[in-house]
Formats: structure tokens, sequence, C-alpha cells
């Protein structure tokens, strides 16, 4: 039995690459390079909530500024998926410090039209529901469909996506299926206003970067985030989407995912394991994780 979504709340894909193995999977099997091409896709379903999108839209933490210091956040965004899917517990323990300083800051003030809190657990738990959704994705593009079991161990394996921030064990979904529901229950509550949405054209326009780098680089950019979002999120961000495009998208990751399979694994996921060892590096020395 094949594990694969259908509805508004996730991608669909009805051209998919043969499956690689039928070996044990786990997260870690999901950061291939490729991945980042879902990056901005992940970026706006994390902010579709509206108190994580006010959160990061009236921030007043400068360094972490994705639109100020794009390259920085991005540094930090993809060392927190190194450090949770691939570090040790004094690892995680040290980059949760690091956040929480961060966030100590991030809270709605007298103005804002939204409530927050950077610290609030359901807000954190839609996150990490954002960035596995994600990862599922890039991973079943990639290596092909998993079959249920495989899901449920690709999923056990995903908790601390989470808990290395403020989620309990205990606030994560205990199986696969459960947290289908909890997904389908959370996205009810996606709502952008024009302030976050625009927001998140000046990210997928690249209005923070060279315009000789921005001009490229943008279409491919909107096409690849637009591929990586549910018609939920889609629809909230007012990016158009076809058969077309969806079949282009398809295509493209069909040659991807042929390609993928013959690079040696230092190639597809050398980019975290050095993420991870800048992470303990900075740790060693007391430099700033973040």
């Amino acid at each position: 039995m094949s594990h694969a979504h259908t509805g508004a709340n996730r991608i669909t894909i009805t051209r998919r690459t043969a499956r690689w193995s039928d070996e044990d999977v786990t997260l870690a099997d999901a950061i291939d390079f490729w991945g980042f091409a879902a990056g901005a896709a992940n970026v706006i379903m994390q902010l579709a909530r509206p108190g994580v999108g006010h959160g990061v839209v009236e921030s007043t933490v400068d360094s972490g500024n994705l639109l100020k210091h794009p390259w920085k956040r991005a540094r930090t965004t993809l060392s927190y998926l190194a450090v949770a899917i691939l570090g040790t517990p004094e690892d995680r323990v040290a980059f949760r410090d690091a956040v929480d300083v961060a966030h100590r800051a991030v809270r709605s003030g007298p103005a804002s039209p939204v409530q927050y809190n950077a610290f609030d657990r359901d807000l954190q738990l839609w996150v990490a529901a954002c960035l596995f959704v994600g990862l599922e994705d890039v991973y079943q593009l990639l290596r092909g469909e998993m079959t249920e079991a495989q899901a449920e161990q690709f999923y056990q394996s995903a908790a601390t996506l989470g808990t290395t921030l403020q989620v309990s064990p205990e606030q994560w979904p205990a199986t696969r299926a459960e947290f289908d529901t909890y997904w389908d229950a959370a996205c009810t509550q996606v709502q952008m206003d024009t302030v976050v949405v625009q927001y998140l054209h000046d990210l997928v326009n690249l209005r923070m970067i060279n315009p000789l780098l921005r001009i490229p680089f943008r279409p491919l950019l909107k096409f690849l985030t637009a591929g990586f979002l549910a018609p939920v999120f889609r629809e909230a961000v007012g990016f158009g989407w076809g058969r077309g495009r969806q079949r282009l998208f398809e295509w493209l990751f069909l040659a991807v995912a042929f390609g993928n399979r013959f690079l040696p694994v230092f190639v597809r996921q050398g980019g975290s394991y050095l993420l991870l060892a800048d992470v303990r590096r900075r740790t060693r020395t007391g430099k700033a994780l973040i």
C-alpha cells in the first residue's frame, strides 16, 4: 500500500520516480541538497499561520530578518535542520538555548493585529509540522513513494524537528495517521493578510539580493516555490498554477530524481554535515550559533 496524500492541504504528484530500495528509512534520508528547492515554499507554509507570519514580519531581531540578512537566516534554518536531524542530544540543547535567546524578543506589541509569542508551543508545533511535510514531499519526489510502514518509520524519526525547540514529545502526534488529522485541522487556520503576503512576495521575488543575481533565478524560484505549495497555501499567498505547470514540475523532478540516484552521499548530503560541524565548532569556541 503506497503512502500518498490528496486534498487541498498536501501537494499531489501523479508521476513519481521508482523506489530506490525497500530498506528502512529515516528523516536523514531526506536531506539531499535538492531539498533546498522547497525552502521558500516552506517559509510560506510556516508564515501562513497569523501568529508566525506577524511574528516574523514584525520581529525587531534584525539579525534574523530574512529580507535584510538572507544568507544568515538561511544558514540558521539549515543548521537547525542539520542539528535536529543529524545532531546529538548535546547539539540540540546548545542550539535550543541559542534560539531561545533570539525568541525572547519575539512577542506581539500593542499595535500588533495578532497576538503571538515565539515561545508558543502550538506555533512551534506548526513550524515543525511544516518542516516535516516539506521533507516528506522532497523525499518522495526524489526517492519514490513510501509504503505505509516506511511512512510510519520516517515519521517516527521526525519528532526532533519540534522537540529541538519547545515542543514536548507528548505534543508531537504519536502516529503518522494522527499527524494527518493534526495537519488537516491546523490548515484550517491558514490565513494571510496583505502585510504578510507582501513580505512573502518580496522574498520570492528575491528583493533582498543583487538585481544581477535576482533576474536569472527569480522565474525558477517562483516556479519551484509554487510547485512545492499545496493548494491551501498557494491560494492564500496568491500564486497561479495550472495543469501545464504541474506536469512540468513533475517531469523536472523525475529528471532530478534520476540524476540524484547516481550522486555519492557526500555530494547529496555533504552540506548538512558541514553545517553540523560548523555548529559544533561554534559551540566549542563560544561563538554565537545564530
